[in-house]
């Protein structure tokens, strides 16, 4: 399992257009996707629980990814997060 905490850097944060985008890429790995706000977790392939932690450009979030391809998972995701 990869955990890290990332501080998001996306315009307008993960409201509805870049949560689509998150979750259409979490979902195209096979690996589990948990993201945690506030002590809130939210499965990261879920379009409506991920809109529901209501993460803002500039907030701090943990990502967690587990399973067999979970190192690019985890880079692709950390990536869209920072918005590189």
């Amino acid at each position: 399992m990869l955990v890290t905490k990332v501080t998001v850097k996306l315009h307008r944060g993960l409201q509805a257009r870049n949560t689509a985008l998150f979750v259409d890429k979490a979902c195209s790995f096979t690996s589990d996707v948990i993201l945690s706000k506030s002590g809130i977790s939210s499965d990261g392939k879920k379009l409506m629980r991920v809109m529901d932690l209501n993460v803002k450009d500039g907030d701090e979030i943990m990502l967690m990814v587990n399973g067999c391809d979970e190192h690019v998972t985890f880079d692709t995701l950390k990536s869209f997060l920072l918005d590189e």
